[in-house]
């Protein structure tokens, strides 16, 4: 047992003096290697500056950027990187170091991705709100539908007759309205010369001629233009008074036949 242990202490000891004489050689590099860099300091502070214009300046500049990158590269491509002894201390921290690394990431990975998550509830629980509603006002639609289209609007040929024939009374009293206010009209405002209103009368023997009214003349034309649209002239008679005749013909509620002055017409205002 005791053999065992004086075998492992050498080794064990070798790897702490290799470890060691490897930080001692790295210290040393760096002391070097800033030694190098405060003598080129010293030799940059000697060397005068010279003066810019404003045209060269800024390529100037890169110039020498370029120069101190291209002297860094070259010192590095001369240094050959120090490989650490493959002891089980070494790959313990390094496999640590890589660990926590990665959890590291992981962690990060991981927030990002609950924060995306709890984005895409959010949008779901709203895009399942409006899925509901949505599916709420098809369904009250559905049914709107299918009501109308079940229901059965039936119009009866009796319902139609019956509002015609109302229509037909509603046209005849507002004619007969028009009418009445119409021959009071006339038998105010156009009376015959001796302030009465008299009728033609229907006895042919009697030989003294009647004068009628101007609403009758009118009710002659109007019926005249109506009955006969072809031939609308009636001829003028004895009866009509010749005043209202030259009324009528003077404000073109009338016309003269253009080859019998004695036969006028009533203007076809109907058409």
């Amino acid at each position: 047992m005791s053999t065992s242990n004086q075998d492992l202490d050498p080794d064990s000891t070798t790897d702490v003096e290799d470890v060691t004489d490897a930080k001692e050689e790295l210290i040393k590099k760096c002391e070097e290697i800033w030694k190098n860099m405060e003598e080129c300091q010293n030799k940059l502070s000697l060397i005068e500056t010279e003066t810019l214009t404003d045209s060269n300046a800024q390529l100037s500049l890169l110039i020498m950027q370029v120069k101190c990158l291209t002297a860094e590269l070259s010192q590095w491509q001369k240094e050959t990187p120090e490989i650490l002894p493959l002891s089980e201390e070494v790959l313990v921290t390094l496999g640590e170091e890589e660990f926590r690394k990665l959890r590291h990431d992981l962690e990060l990975v991981l927030s990002t991705i609950q924060s995306r998550n709890e984005k895409l509830k959010e949008d779901l629980e709203r895009e399942q709100r409006w899925l509901d509603e949505q599916q709420q006002l098809f369904k009250s639609l559905t049914v709107l539908h299918n009501k109308l289209k079940h229901q059965t609007v039936t119009v009866s040929e009796s319902r139609i007759i019956n509002e015609l024939k109302t229509k037909l009374q509603d046209t005849k009293e507002y004619k007969e309205k028009i009418l009445t206010s119409f021959t009071e009209f006339l038998k105010n405002h156009f009376p015959l010369p001796d302030g009465e209103v008299k009728k033609k009368k229907k006895n042919t023997q009697q030989s003294t001629t009647q004068l009628i009214t101007l609403h009758e003349m009118l009710e002659i034309l109007i019926n005249r233009l109506f009955d006969v649209p072809h031939d609308p002239y009636v001829k003028i008679s004895d009866s009509f008074w010749p005043p209202y005749i030259e009324l009528l013909l003077r404000n073109g509620i009338a016309l003269r036949h253009p080859e019998d002055p004695t036969q006028i017409r009533l203007e076809a205002f109907h058409q």
